[in-house]
């Protein structure tokens, strides 16, 4: 019974002896790294723009009539002049007439009060007639005259009431979709609009930045935060809601200096070269604006960056050799790399590969060490698809 006891004990304390007296050691994670420098980067300004057409025009009714025909198709270039609608003419040609008729009956009647002032003249020096009966006829051949350039005023206004019955393109450009139908009445004073036309060879693009965005940009160029030269164009890109982008370039062309009441906001529009037609008026787009330089911005790797609903997180290299994860604000995206706009400083270094086996309070193991900024900078570390 004793030595059953005895082998029971030897075996309990084999037990509690092969337990170890200290944790294992994990092992640190080999990782690469970007550490963080300041440097320029583009300052972007990301707004939501309308397209606009350069000049649009609107065609409308300057006579009263019954619109006999459509003289254009739908939806075509037109040019300046040509003819786009037709206005029953008869009755203005009618008026016309009459006028030319009246004229017709004036100048005759003044042509008469000329010849009885010229019998009158040396009957008046002979003493024959009175100067009274002289200066009567000839305030009756001015009377006249003024008769004959009255409704002779009268027949050029007939006359071009009589143009306007042809209703041509004011300026050249796309013709839109017709107003009004054949046989519909078309009213002057009310000007009956009949169709539009737009030149969309070059577009604006317009938007509106909130005041205190301004005012903000304002003060980082005063203090020299954002490099802006004076007369320097701001380029403005553009992306399509389907997140294609515009291949051609624009150009700030407007700022207003005035905020506007209700919105609070500033005007502000680009003009954009658009030979294929790819921007259509009324269109919203996406439109980046490259507003100066920032002096001390701060650019790392876009696969270093989780991204999150509040912005995106990264991992460091605590002083501990420990991971340590940090939200930071993310700006642009310029080149594949993110422009951070807080949560960095220079000199924290970044971790950009092995991210999916890291996690916070891991030692790792950093095997290179490169500057973090413009993608020449980064060149040491792997792309994407190795970081991961």
């Amino acid at each position: 019974m004793k030595s059953k006891i005895v082998i029971l004990a030897a075996a309990l304390l084999l037990v509690g002896c092969s337990e170890p007296n200290e944790e294992t050691a994990v092992q640190a994670i080999p990782v690469r790294t970007v550490t963080v420098a300041a440097q320029t980067v583009p300052n972007i300004i990301e707004l939501p723009g309308r397209v606009e057409p350069v000049r649009q025009a609107e065609v409308r009714a300057r006579v009263t009539g019954i619109v006999q025909e459509r003289l254009y198709e739908e939806g075509t270039d037109v040019s300046e002049g040509q003819p786009l609608f037709r206005i029953d003419p008869r009755e203005l040609r009618a008026s016309l007439n009459q006028t030319r008729a009246a004229l017709a009956r004036a100048q005759a009647t003044a042509a008469n009060a000329r010849a009885v002032v010229d019998r009158y003249r040396p009957l008046v020096e002979e003493n024959a007639i009175s100067s009274q009966e002289y200066d009567a006829a000839i305030a009756a051949s001015r009377e006249a005259e003024a008769n004959v350039a009255q409704i002779q005023a009268q027949m050029e206004a007939a006359s071009l009431q009589l143009g306007y019955t042809t209703v041509r393109a004011p300026i050249s450009g796309r013709a839109g979709r017709a107003q009004v139908t054949e046989g519909a009445l078309v009213s002057q004073p009310e000007g009956t609009l009949m169709t539009r036309i737009e030149q969309i060879s070059s577009v604006y693009v317009s938007f509106a930045q909130a005041a205190s965005e301004v005012i903000d940009l304002r003060r980082a160029i005063a203090s020299g935060e954002i490099d802006l030269n004076d007369g320097e164009q701001m380029e403005v890109r553009l992306t399509f809601s389907n997140g294609t982008e515009y291949p051609i370039t624009g150009y700030i062309d407007f700022l207003d200096f005035s905020v506007d009441e209700q919105t609070g906001t500033v005007e502000l529009r680009a003009e954009f070269s658009n030979p294929s037609r790819l921007l259509l008026p009324g269109e919203f787009v996406r439109a980046k604006i490259y507003a100066g330089v920032l002096q001390n911005g701060i650019t790392i790797p876009q696969h270093a960056v989780t991204l999150t609903g509040d912005g995106g997180t990264v991992f460091l290299v605590g002083d501990d050799g420990q991971a340590v994860v940090r939200p930071i604000t993310l700006g642009d995206m310029i080149d594949g790399n993110w422009v951070v706009e807080s949560g960095l400083s220079p000199g924290d270094v970044v971790i950009v590969s092995n991210l999916q086996k890291i996690r916070p309070d891991v030692p790792v193991d950093m095997i290179n060490a490169s500057t973090g900024g413009r993608p020449a900078s980064v060149s040491s570390a792997p792309s994407s698809t190795q970081a991961r």
